[in-house]
This record gives structure tokens, sequence and C-alpha cells, in this order.
């Protein structure tokens, strides 16, 4: 079986739903953005220390092929959505690194490449957000979704900040 069909080359794509858009159209840029983030995470995962970011970067993986697949499933409902529990993990996530790490002001970016990596995830993750945002407004999406991506964008933040922190790398910002 070829993973190329030939059926999309006139600008259309069928959703997992059966469904068939345009590629150009808010629902695929949402999901395609996803992939995106999903991608850059794997990347990610070769450059970080600290095998805790690791294995929360795989979840996360995991977390948005499930995502990204109720994002492409337009009036049939995905059977593996995203739930407050997923949320509840990762706000988890967001405030042991919190304590761990204790920011004391704004900080400059990338001073490792570990954690400029995970500064790309992050900016992936907020124009996801945009996209799903834009999206909402002409078609429903699950809250839970749009709690999960804004929380994700935190973590990745943290998580980069981490990597700096295990190295003495913090830069904050000098007025």
């Amino acid at each position: 079986m070829s993973i190329s069909t030939k059926t999309g080359d006139n600008g259309e794509t069928f959703l997992w739903s059966g469904e068939r858009i345009s590629k150009d159209d808010l629902r695929v840029e949402s999901y395609g953005t996803i992939d995106e983030l999903n991608a850059f995470i794997s990347e990610a995962k070769h450059y970080v220390n600290s095998q805790e970011v690791k294995k929360i970067l795989n979840e996360i993986q995991n977390d948005l092929f499930r995502l990204g697949g109720e994002l492409a499933s337009k009036d049939k409902q995905y059977p593996h959505p995203i739930e407050e529990a997923d949320v509840e993990r990762i706000t988890n996530y967001v405030e042991q690194f919190e304590k761990r790490v204790k920011l004391k002001g704004f900080v400059v970016p990338g001073s490792t490449i570990q954690s400029s990596k995970l500064e790309i995830c992050r900016t992936v993750a907020r124009r996801a957000e945009r996209r799903i945002i834009s999206l909402d407004k002409k078609e429903p999406v699950s809250p839970i979704i749009k709690k999960y991506i804004n929380r994700l964008s935190d973590l990745l933040f943290l998580m980069a900040r981490f990597e700096e922190y295990l190295l003495n790398k913090i830069e904050y910002k000098r007025w």
C-alpha cells in the first residue's frame, strides 16, 4: 500500500471523519501546525540533556497525535480525544518546573542549543493555538483542546528554562 494516494493533487484532502475539504481550510491549518509542532519536538528530544524532559516530550508527542486526530474529525466523534486529565498532567508539570527553576524576571531565550530547540517548539505551539482559536470562531473546537495547547506552550517555556538551569545558563533581560 502506498502513502501516495494522488487524491490530494487538486488541493483537497480527506478528514479522519471522512469529509473532503480544501487543504487551506483552517481545520487543516490547525492540525497541520500540530503536526509541525510534533516534528520540532522530535528534533528537540535529540538535544535535551534531561531524561525527565525527554520523557515528557515523548508523552506530548503521543498527546499531539490524539489532538491532531481530534482536529481532523469534523462530524464524527474522535475515539481518542484529549481529556481534562491530559490538561491536568501538563499543568502539574508546569507547577513542578516552576518550583524547581524559580524564575526571577524576563528571560532572554536560547542560552543553550537545548533551550533554543524547545523555544522553537513553544512558538509553534503558540501559532497552533492561534490557528485553533481562529478555527473555533468558525466551527466549535473542544475547550479541552484550547486549554491543553495553552498549557503546553507554558510547559515548553519552562522545560527550556530547566535545560538552561541545569547548565547554570539562564540569561535574564537587563533593562
